[in-house]
């Protein structure tokens, strides 16, 4: 997009806002100008990034995001200790906790791997992964049904197995109040190898 016809801050926010994922040019114009003319919203704003990025680290146990050392839910004697959830990054941990299903611990790896990408086991924190298995039963592969998420639970599955670890994967198929008419055949045909017994 041309900025040239805006003055040169402006255009630097436009731009600044545009990187940001799912943010194209047009939307990153709307929300500056927004910001522009609500100058408290545009402060809040500045100050919460800001504090976010200083208070924010990854936690030393499971590397999700968290504030304290470790996270609230690897400090917390409650959740299963033998249980482990693999996701790929710490919203999916936010979306599984708002089913209250899971009852064990997590992994964050911060990605999948993607050779095309330059993403291999060194980029993800595999390593950290590996270390925490004493006394860990089942690890559960939730990574999205991708070609990538598949690659890295395949291979965090070979990895693991050796060891005597349950190792099982989040079922993929139909979403409640889906129609089998509009579904994809690769959807369908997951759901139907992650069917089970009523």
């Amino acid at each position: 997009m041309d900025f040239l016809q805006y003055p040169q801050p402006l255009a630097e926010l436009i731009s600044s806002l545009a990187r940001l994922p799912g943010i194209g040019p047009k939307t990153a114009g709307r929300l500056s100008f927004y910001l522009l003319q609500q100058p408290q919203v545009s402060e809040d704003l500045a100050r919460a990034i800001v504090v976010a990025n200083r208070d924010i680290k990854k936690c030393s146990i499971c590397s999700n995001f968290t504030d304290q050392e470790p996270c609230a839910l690897c400090d917390n004697s409650q959740r299963d200790q033998t249980s482990l959830c693999v996701v790929e990054h710490p919203r999916d941990v936010v979306s599984l906790e708002k089913t209250k299903e899971f009852k064990g611990l997590y992994h964050v790896l911060h990605g999948v791997l993607s050779p095309m990408d330059g993403i291999g086991p060194e980029q993800l924190t595999i390593k950290q992964l590996l270390r925490r298995l004493d006394g860990v039963r089942e690890v559960v592969m939730a990574m999205n049904p991708t070609v990538e998420g598949e690659a890295t639970a395949l291979y965090l599955a070979r990895l693991l197995k050796p060891m005597g670890i349950i190792v099982s994967r989040i079922a993929h198929g139909l979403p409640v109040g889906g129609d089998l008419e509009y579904t994809d055949e690769v959807t369908i045909a997951r759901a139907l190898e992650g069917r089970r017994q009523l």
